[in-house]
């Protein structure tokens, strides 16, 4: 280890005193809102996280013109969160979110805050478990030759510990993560999900984390994604076989099918447990909607111009000109998505030590390409940057150059969409321009790191 860095790791406090500030700090950020939106016009609070409370309340609170719709919602005394308008999530989370109503309304940012503490334990642990003392073991004869001095056991254990608390805390505190939490987005609860079944995954206790890959899909739909990957490293450990056939062999085999069985035999049990109590609207707002979104609202994805340009209106509803249905269509996004976050998925997903790169890249190209693209999007793979980073072979300039890439390009489309939100500036076409630039930025900055992890395998 260079001896800037190692000067730096004794610097880092120990991993029991970054939980304690991370939790502090948000603790006093929940505090903090509750002053700030009793005195302020503009809130502190995310608009979403009204509607989740909004959604639990009606769970709590059935009447005639709010109750669940499901074939067996007569057994059941609850009303539909999605009498709220806007509501399109798993009635799980509106459940989960019922004692802001008779116990606090804060209730739900306290929630999502322990989701961050808990992943945050959870990324410990694979940096400590896994992940750490692989690269350890890969770099130690590169290290032998630069510095024969031996080291011993309990001075390696301090130093993965250090570099682990470091890595973990880029997690917990940054603002961007600590600020979405105690707004009162549920990000947080999808990001614990995913990292146990990556952690189970790593353990290669496969049925455990096919459990929580149905579970996670269940939360939100994109992480089905990684369930290619997964297929690969299981089918990987048992095949033969080159060409077509290999490949063949590596998909489909007793150990894939068997994972494939549970994974979807969870998500097929709560998809049916939720439509038996609250019916079609679940059905429709939690999964038919994203598939047929028409968001022509200013968002990061290239995509939203598009079809803000061909949005319906009520004059053209019957609109047949090919080229603009085609424009407005979600698989002018989805095919490409697809391809490229699946394939990603078969062409990287053969080892488990590649699991976290894998992951990563598939939720990279999955967000960049997507047809609907906001900040809190950015998390679903930064998520996995604590765990790749020992992974990359990458000169500090370079890592710099990279992230400020990512942020200029960030910040270059922030600057127009102010005109637009704030200005009331008619700059459609330009924010479409500056979007452009985001996704070659950001191709340009996935390219670089999967090169830095390539040149470290």
């Amino acid at each position: 280890m260079p001896s800037r860095s190692y000067h730096i790791l004794q610097n880092v406090p120990s991993f029991s005193r970054i939980l304690l500030l991370s939790s502090v700090l948000r603790l006093a950020l929940i505090v903090y809102s509750e002053w700030h939106d009793a005195h302020s016009a503009v809130k502190y609070t995310d608009v979403d996280y009204r509607v989740f409370s909004d959604a639990a309340r009606f769970v709590l609170n059935p009447a005639a013109d709010n109750r669940a719709e499901g074939p067996l919602a007569s057994y059941w005394h609850v009303g539909s969160p999605y009498t709220r308008a806007t509501y399109r999530y798993t009635p799980l989370l509106a459940v989960l979110l019922t004692p802001n109503e008779w116990l606090h309304p804060s209730f739900g940012k306290l929630l999502f805050a322990g989701c961050d503490i808990l992943a945050g334990l959870l990324m410990y642990e694979l940096l400590v478990s896994f992940i750490l003392p692989r690269t350890r073991r890969r770099s130690s004869p590169v290290q032998a030759e630069k510095n024969p001095s031996p080291s011993t056991p309990h001075a390696d254990a301090d130093s993965t510990s250090q570099l682990a608390t470091f890595l973990v805390s880029l997690h917990l505190l940054n603002p961007l993560v600590f600020t979405i939490s105690t707004r009162g987005s549920s990000e947080s609860v999808l990001s614990l999900f995913v990292l146990a079944t990556l952690y189970y995954a790593l353990k290669d206790r496969w049925d455990v984390s096919a459990v929580l890959l149905g579970l996670s899909t269940h939360w939100k739909i994109y992480p089905f994604i990684y369930g290619v990957a997964c297929l690969g490293v299981i089918g990987s450990q048992g095949a033969v076989g080159r060409g077509w056939q290999g490949i063949c062999s590596t998909l489909v085999n007793g150990r894939t099918i068997r994972f494939g069985v549970i994974s979807a035999t969870t998500f097929l049990a709560l998809g049916a447990a939720m439509y038996a109590i609250w019916g079609q609207p679940f059905l429709q707002e939690s999964y038919l909607y994203h598939l047929t979104r028409l968001d022509h609202r200013h968002n990061f994805s290239p995509y939203f111009y598009l079809v803000y340009l061909t949005y319906p209106s009520a004059s053209s509803a019957q609109e047949t000109v090919l080229w603009k249905r085609l424009l407005r269509s979600p698989l002018t996004s989805f095919v490409p998505q697809m391809i490229l976050a699946l394939g990603s998925g078969l062409l990287f997903g053969r080892r488990r030590e590649n699991l976290v790169f894998t992951w990563f890249v598939q939720t990279f190209v999955f967000v960049v390409f997507n047809k609907v693209c906001t900040s809190q999007y950015f998390l679903w793979y930064t998520l996995f940057l604590p765990l790749l980073i020992p992974q990359l072979s990458m000169s500090t300039r370079r890592a710099v150059a990279y992230g400020a890439v990512w942020i200029g390009t960030q910040a270059l489309w922030l600057s127009e969409a102010y005109k637009l939100e704030f200005l009331g500036q008619n700059v459609f076409f330009g924010l479409w321009i500056r979007g452009l630039v985001y996704v070659v930025g950001n191709c340009w900055v996935l390219a670089g790191i999967m090169d830095a992890y390539g040149c470290r395998a």
